[in-house]
């Protein structure tokens, strides 16, 4: 994309290599390089993150297992005009770089002006790095579409030691109670699991108490059958012993 035409740090966010262990801390749990510091223009790992604190920093996340940046965040920095975003636990992301196709697209609907992948309208790009190619090639650079930003830091509330919140999945999938139990997000999983066990607890033993309650009165309005030999037995009484006429 004509990196010599780039600011640093965006032709570093779009030739780095996020979620790849950090060799700094190579022996520690959870050591990916999910966060870019936009002062150093490096990618680094919630346990670089103390000497960083006073720099402007983004957050990098997966989705479909490729890179995005939230639209909130990107937006501070360069013009996100007709760059198409997708929307995952409620947030706006774009993928930072363009994504393989196994085939080119042949149909009549919008595409992109970079890479022809299909999108829908009013968007021109898949991705920054094909938006920011298009700017390259038609005004030979993009400080036109640049914008100061002073102050970038991470949000409080985002859990940035816990990679399974990167891996997001989109709204419009549905989670099974086993899912949320077992998810550890920061939008409060572990509390929904937890009401989730309650209440499926709560239903079996209705379930239960009902199926019992059933049975009893089935039982209750069942006719009681004696055993055969006493059926026998009331016969013999009834019918009693013939009497035979006496010999004179």
């Amino acid at each position: 994309a004509g990196s010599s035409c780039l600011p640093q740090w965006l032709s570093a966010i779009l030739g780095e290599k996020f979620f790849s262990p950090c060799m700094v801390h190579e022996n520690v749990k959870k050591n990916e390089k999910n966060i870019f510091c936009f002062d150093c223009c490096t990618s680094i790992c919630p346990h670089c993150l103390p000497p960083h604190r006073s720099h402007r920093l983004l957050q990098i996340r997966r989705y479909v297992y490729h890179d995005v940046i939230r639209l909130d965040d990107l937006e501070k920095l360069i013009d996100c005009d007709f760059l198409q975003c997708y929307i995952t636990n409620s947030a706006k992301v774009v993928f930072i770089n363009q994504r393989p196709q196994s085939r080119p697209f042949r149909g009549s609907g919008k595409v992109c002006s970079t890479c022809r992948r299909s999108l829908q309208d009013p968007y021109r790009f898949c991705s920054l790095a094909c938006k920011v190619s298009h700017l390259v090639k038609r005004e030979g650079g993009v400080a036109r579409h640049l914008y100061e930003c002073e102050y970038l830091p991470l949000s409080e509330e985002e859990s940035l030691c816990d990679n399974d919140v990167e891996q997001m999945t989109p709204d419009s999938v549905l989670e099974s109670p086993t899912s949320m139990l077992t998810s550890s997000g920061s939008s409060g999983g572990g509390s929904v699991g937890c009401r989730t066990l309650a209440c499926t607890a709560t239903t079996d033993f209705v379930i239960k108490k009902k199926r019992s309650n059933l049975s009893a009165s089935r039982n209750s309005s069942r006719p009681t059958c004696s055993p055969a030999s006493e059926i026998a037995l009331t016969l013999n009484k009834r019918k009693g012993n013939p009497n035979r006429a006496p010999f004179h």
